[in-house]
């Protein structure tokens, strides 16, 4: 039971340090546009002052009080760590990561960072240790209106790159393309993922068959 919680942080960890890696790329290239959370980030970035990875933060907390209030349920810990963790994982690489001056580097950039972010949200979730707070929005409208992720995460991705624009935030070509493909790819990503997973416990319980 022990090897099987720590096999879970870890794809949760791992999840988290890979979506802030590519939301930090996508920071890089956003001559292209960024996704419409980040819109929204930076708009509050550049009109306040903070960092981006705070934004993500504060935004965060925000969205878990309107949450738990509206659900009358407490959120589990794992959703306060990806809060924190993704904005801190997003503010350090934005930092050790050079900004790209060239278009090619640029556009390098923010397509791996569309494929890293939307292949990290499909890791941690498979861990099962509690949804972030934007991703606890998808999961819970999928199961109230009974539609699939992919619609869930377009239609809330063009509604927050909306109000991220309004409020200042660039929005681009990119930002359009992060609201259709992200959904697509976090479900491929979330079925690989609970398949590694399932298969690395099932390898646990076969080969330590005794253990509690």
């Amino acid at each position: 039971m022990t090897k099987e919680f720590g096999f879970r942080w870890l794809f949760f960890f791992v999840g988290l340090m890979v979506m802030g890696l590519g939301v930090a790329l996508t920071v890089k290239g956003q001559r292209f546009g960024v996704g419409s959370w980040d819109v929204l980030h930076i708009g509050l970035f550049k009109n306040i002052g903070l960092s981006i990875g705070l934004w993500s933060i504060i935004v965060g907390i925000i969205i878990i009080t309107i949450a738990s209030i509206g659900l009358r349920e407490f959120p589990k810990v794992g959703t306060f760590m990806n809060m924190i963790c993704v904005g801190l994982f997003i503010d350090f690489f934005n930092w050790i990561i050079p900004n790209p001056t060239i278009f090619s580097t640029q556009l390098s950039a923010f397509i791996l960072g569309v494929v890293l972010l939307a292949i990290g949200c499909g890791i941690y979730i498979a861990a099962d240790l509690g949804a972030g707070p934007r991703d606890t929005l998808m999961l819970l409208a999928v199961k109230k209106l009974n539609c699939s992720i992919t619609v869930a995460r377009t239609v809330m991705e063009i509604g927050v790159a909306v109000a991220g624009y309004i409020l200042g935030g660039p929005i681009g070509v990119g930002t359009v393309i992060m609201a259709f493909a992200l959904g697509p790819v976090i479900q491929v990503s979330l079925k690989y993922s609970q398949k590694a997973l399932e298969k690395l416990l099932i390898h646990e319980q076969v080969a330590h068959p005794y253990r509690g």
